[in-house]
C-alpha cells in the first residue's frame, strides 16, 4: 500500500494525513492493494474517495548518529544562543507544531511520520560531556525543548533527559527547559538541586484548559490539569517555573488567555509569556485539514484571523514579529496579556541563571591540579 495522504487515520494522533515532504520527487495517493485493506465506508455509496480509517500507525524509534549535540543560533528574538534536542520528531503529535517541516529533511512526512517515526540520540550525555570539556567552551544557559519535547512519551523508557541533566548538574551548567509534559516531575529532585544553585528554570506550555480540545490538538501531550500540577510540583520544590500560553490560536483558544494565566498563577508560576501560532510550510495544510475535520464551523474564521496577524499569510519568519504577530488583533492580544499578568503578578521576564559556577568535574585518571 502506498503512503496514505489526506485520509482519516487512527485516534490519538494529531495529523490526519501523511503528505510527502517538500523535497520528495514524487507524490503518493491512497490506493487499495487488492486485499480490501481500505474498504469503502458504507455511508459513502459509490464515492470512490470514501475510504475508511487507515490502519493505526505505530511509533517506531531509530538511532540518530549525530556527532554533536548542541545547536547554535544567533536569532535576536530568542533568549538563548544554544540548544539541545534529544529527539527528532515528537510523539505528542501537536498538529500545529512548527517543527514538523524538519522531518522533510529526513525524507519523511511532516504529517504522521513526524509523530510516529522518531529518532533518539542515545549518546547525548556523552556528547554533551565532551562538548563542555572543550578548552574554548564558554558557558551560557542551554535551552532544551525548543524544537521537540524532551519529555515526550518515549523518554519514559529511554531516560535521555535525566542523563543530560546529570551531566549539566555535574558541570554546574545552567539550563532552561520547555515542555508540555507532566513527566518533568520525574526529575523534580535533580532540578530542585540545580535550582538551589541558580542553574535551572522550567516553562510548561498550556494551549487550552479544555481537556477535549487539548486531546484533539495535542493528543499525546499531558492533559492541561496535569501540566498545571507539574507547575505546582516544581514551584513547591523551589524550581523557578513559568507558563507559556502557547500557541495562542486566534478564533479557537485566544479567549482562554486570562483563564490560563489565572490557573498558572494559582499553581505557583512565577512568570508567563505567550506565542501566537504560526503555520510554516507543510504545517499550514495539516492544520487546515485538522480544522475542517474537528471544527468545520470555525475553520474559515480561524484561518482568517491567523492571516490577520500574519500580513495575510499563515506564517512569518521575520524576527521580532514571528512570535507575537502584527496588526490590530496582535496589538489587542498584547494589551490583554499585559493587563492580566500585571494583575496576577506574573510580570517578571526571564531568569538570570548563574554561569560563574561552571567547572568541568575531574574524570577518573585525570591528573590532580596543583594547589
Amino acid at each position: 500500500m502506498s503512503r496514505a495522504t489526506h485520509r482519516p487515520t487512527a485516534p490519538h494522533r494529531g495529523a490526519l494525513s501523511n503528505p510527502d515532504g517538500r523535497f520528495e520527487p514524487v507524490r503518493h495517493e491512497i490506493e487499495d492493494d487488492g486485499w480490501g485493506t481500505l474498504a469503502p465506508r458504507a455511508d459513502d455509496g459509490d464515492d470512490p474517495e470514501g475510504w475508511g480509517p487507515l490502519p493505526a500507525p505505530e511509533t517506531r524509534v531509530a538511532v540518530d548518529t549525530s556527532r554533536s549535540i548542541m545547536t547554535r543560533n544567533c536569532s535576536p528574538d530568542v533568549p538563548f544562543d544554544r540548544s539541545i534536542n534529544l529527539y527528532r520528531g515528537c510523539e505528542h503529535g501537536c498538529v500545529y507544531c512548527y517543527a514538523r517541516p524538519t522531518h522533510a529533511y529526513l525524507g519523511l512526512s511532516p504529517g504522521l511520520d513526524f509523530e510516529t517515526r522518531l529518532f533518539m540520540k542515545p549518546d547525548a550525555a556523552a556528547l554533551l560531556d565532551a562538548e563542555l570539556r572543550k578548552s574554548g567552551y564558554r558557558p551560557a544557559p542551554i535551552a532544551i525543548g525548543t524544537n521537540t519535547d524532551p519529555y515526550q512519551s518515549v523518554e519514559r523508557r529511554l531516560g535521555l533527559m535525566r542523563q543530560v541533566l546529570d551531566v549539566l548538574s555535574a558541570f554546574n551548567h545552567p539550563v532552561t527547559i520547555t515542555t508540555k509534559s507532566a513527566m518533568v516531575e520525574r526529575d523534580a529532585d535533580l532540578l530542585a538541586d540545580m535550582a538551589a544553585r541558580n542553574l535551572a528554570a522550567v516553562a510548561l506550555s498550556v494551549t487550552t484548559l479544555d481537556r477535549d480540545l487539548a486531546r484533539r490538538l495535542e493528543p499525546r501531550a499531558s492533559p492541561p490539569a496535569a501540566r498545571l500540577r507539574a507547575v505546582r510540583t516544581l514551584a513547591d520544590a523551589g524550581v523557578p517555573v513559568a507558563v507559556m500560553v502557547a500557541p495562542i490560536i486566534p478564533g479557537l483558544t485566544d479567549h482562554e488567555m486570562e483563564r490560563i494565566l489565572e490557573a498558572a498563577a494559582e499553581a505557583g508560576a512565577a512568570q508567563a509569556d505567550y506565542i501566537v501560532v504560526r503555520l510554516p510550510l507543510e504545517v499550514e495544510g495539516l492544520f487546515q485539514e485538522w480544522l475542517e475535520t474537528h471544527v468545520p464551523d470555525r475553520a474559515r474564521r480561524v484561518l482568517s484571523r491567523i492571516g490577520a496577524m500574519r500580513d495575510g499569510a499563515a506564517s512569518s519568519s521575520r524576527f521580532h514579529e514571528r512570535m507575537k504577530g502584527t496588526g490590530p488583533d496582535a496589538a489587542l492580544l498584547s494589551r490583554r496579556f499585559a493587563v492580566a499578568t500585571r494583575r496576577l503578578g506574573l510580570t517578571r521576564r526571564g531568569y538570570d541563571l548563574d554561569c560563574t559556577r561552571f567547572a568541568p568535574p575531574p574524570r577518573a585518571g585525570d591528573q590532580l591540579r596543583l594547589l
